[in-house]
This record gives structure tokens, C-alpha cells and sequence, in this order.
């Protein structure tokens, strides 16, 4: 408790006790201190509860986070050190629980030579694979072959031919998809918003030029 008075003298942090959590600054770790020597169980507790709303004060951003009044709790037991006879609305936290790794995630492990592609798309051909309506089957592979252009062309900044699509996607569907580049073409327009400023520039630079609305105007008089 000494370090949390104030000295004539200048004081650096270097000399004081290291925060447990530095993103609620030194006063919150010097009032849990002070929380700690309280002997009478309900002023003890009146404080806890005054400290749990300025801790929530000088972080607004849990107010976001499912349960931030939970997270403030736990981070008043942590700051104590876990030394803390409070009653607290929630399970009381233990060292072992807060430090517990989370359970890590399975990620694929099956790397793809097509990162372009996604793996969504595989899993459709897949579908389209299993598809015993010629009908659907063929719908399905235009939506794959469109998407693979586009995918191809967000990739490589350039366009794709047919036939590299059509190679591409024998080889991924192991010969069970195909189209013909005769009677399949698929068009798209790789950069609509900047086809669309080039085809209005003219009209958008003629409106915005006075000279060109003033003579519009003694024309039509």
C-alpha cells in the first residue's frame, strides 16, 4: 500500500509494483489493494461494487463484449490476485479457469493447390457431381464455371479463357464436369463500376461544366 500514496518527492513507475492489467491504469489496482485491507463485509462490498463501475466507466468498449458485467468481475478477482472475499453475482473465477487455453479449432488439413478457388466452390462440385438431373447437373456447372472466372480473374488481374476453365475444371472434377466452349460461353464484366464512369464520364463532365449549361439553355430559346 505504500506505493499508492502520494510523495513529495517525484515517484516512477519503474519503482512501484508492475499492473496486473495496465489498461485499467494504477488507481483501479491501488483501490483493489485498498479493497483487500477492509475488515467489515459490507463496506468491503459497497467498494467492490463502486470499483466494478468505474472499471466499466474506464473501458466502455466491453459494454460491446455478451456478458461485460461477468468480464468485470473476473478482471476485479485477477487484479487481486485472486485474494478477494467479495460476493460476486457470478461463479467465482479461479487462477486455473482464467489462464485454461481455449480448445483450438480443427482446420482442414488438406492443403489445396487452388486457394483461388475456396473451398465452398469444391464442395458444390461436388454436389454438382452427385446430381442425377442432366438438367440441374448442367445448372449448376455454369454457376461453377462463372465463378471460376471470376475467381481466376480476381486472382490473376486478368482475364481467363474457355478453355483454361475448361481444363481447370476437368481436372478438379476428375473428368466428371465439362462444357463445351462452343455452345457454354460465359460473359461477364470483370470491372462493372469503372465500365460504368468511362460510359457516363462524358455526360457527368458536360453537366458539370457551366458553359456547357448556359449554351444548352440559348438553345433552347
Amino acid at each position: 500500500m505504500q506505493e499508492c500514496t502520494t510523495f513529495a518527492g517525484m515517484e516512477y513507475n519503474t519503482s512501484r509494483n508492475q499492473l496486473v492489467m495496465p489498461e485499467y491504469g494504477r488507481n483501479i489496482q491501488c483501490m483493489v489493494d485498498y479493497l483487500r485491507t477492509i475488515e467489515d463485509p459490507e463496506k468491503r462490498q459497497k467498494n467492490a461494487q463502486a470499483i466494478i463501475e468505474l472499471m466499466g466507466v474506464l473501458n466502455p468498449h466491453l459494454k460491446n463484449v455478451e456478458d461485460f458485467r461477468h468480464k468485470l468481475w473476473d478482471h476485479l478477482y485477477l487484479i487481486a490476485d485472486f485474494d478477494l472475499d467479495v460476493r460476486s453475482p457470478y461463479p467465482t473465477p479461479t487462477r486455473e479457469k482464467l489462464s485454461r487455453k481455449p480448445t483450438p479449432i480443427n482446420y482442414p488439413q488438406k492443403g489445396s493447390h487452388h486457394m483461388h478457388l475456396g473451398k465452398n466452390l469444391m464442395t458444390l462440385m461436388q454436389k454438382a457431381i452427385a446430381e442425377p438431373d442432366a438438367e440441374k447437373k448442367a445448372g449448376l456447372t455454369q454457376v461453377i464455371v462463372y465463378y471460376m472466372k471470376l475467381a481466376y480473374t480476381n486472382w490473376h488481374k486478368e482475364l481467363a479463357h474457355d478453355d483454361v476453365i475448361k481444363d481447370e475444371l476437368h481436372i478438379l472434377s476428375d473428368g466428371q464436369l465439362d462444357f463445351t466452349t462452343s455452345n457454354f460461353k460465359v460473359h461477364f464484366n470483370p470491372n462493372p463500376i469503372h465500365s460504368n464512369k468511362k460510359r457516363n464520364g462524358k455526360n457527368n463532365n458536360n453537366n458539370r461544366n457551366p458553359h456547357f449549361n448556359k449554351n444548352r439553355k440559348n438553345k433552347r430559346k
